[in-house]
């Protein structure tokens, strides 16, 4: 995100770090999405305090972000849902076919085994400049996450109630954001939930698996960018 906000500056950022995968400790009793969504509420709650804000989330950040709705919907003044996991079951997802588009096999031979297998495992693009803002921003994280907690925190993936089961619509600026070849969330499944979001802007990404903010940057900003403009005009700004 940060490449855009440094040409749209005056906004404040706040990266929640995710129990078990970053720096943050995965603690046993977070045992499932239900408690990293009462860590996440009572963060909001501390940090900002009767304060309104945007959401973004990505892959299972989507997840959440929807359940923030869901329970703050009268302070978010904004959704952007990137890649976002709709449905927990991976069994029951409706996943494209996995296709490569640009295969660069001497650099994939260049790289340690373990990070051409990541790298070569989600790409859709494979360049060097792309390998390298994965290598930067993607695997950095991967390799200090703790893996065992998130293999116990899968076995309560799902929420215990229908997050996008809003009570009424969410009337204010939304963009979701897929990849047309992304096969870890897919792009369907998001489909599903366009009548929640009567703001909503949806784009299906073509070139693009489950990191499109990557592999389809220029477009990405270009629509994010957008987006903000949108909020900004709701509140008047």
């Amino acid at each position: 995100m940060e490449p855009i906000f440094a040409r749209r500056p005056g906004w404040k950022r706040i990266y929640f770090d995710l129990p078990g995968m970053g720096r943050t400790r995965g603690e046993t009793w977070i045992d499932c999405s239900d408690k990293v969504l009462e860590v996440l509420l009572a963060f909001v709650d501390r940090i900002l305090p009767k304060q309104s804000f945007l959401v973004i989330g990505e892959s299972y950040g989507g997840y959440l972000a929807r359940a923030l709705v869901l329970r703050k919907r009268e302070l978010v003044d904004g959704l952007l849902l990137i890649c976002p996991l709709i449905v927990p079951d991976q069994e029951k997802r409706s996943l494209p076919a996995k296709k490569i588009i640009v295969e660069d096999r001497k650099l994939i031979s260049e790289l340690e085994e373990s990070d051409a297998n990541e790298f070569a495992s989600m790409s859709v693009i494979q360049t060097r400049r792309n390998w390298e803002r994965f290598r930067d921003e993607i695997l950095v994280a991967l390799k200090v996450a703790d893996t065992t907690y998130l293999e116990q925190l899968g076995k309560g993936y799902q929420f215990s109630f229908d997050v996008d089961s809003l009570p009424e619509q969410y009337d204010k600026p939304v963009l979701i954001v897929a990849g047309r070849q992304d096969t870890s969330v897919g792009y369907r499944d998001a489909w599903d939930t366009i009548e929640n979001y009567p703001r909503a802007t949806f784009a299906v990404l073509d070139s693009a698996g489950h990191n499109l903010q990557i592999e389809q940057d220029q477009v990405f900003t270009a629509l994010v960018l957008e987006w903000l403009d949108r909020t900004q005009r709701e509140k008047g700004d």
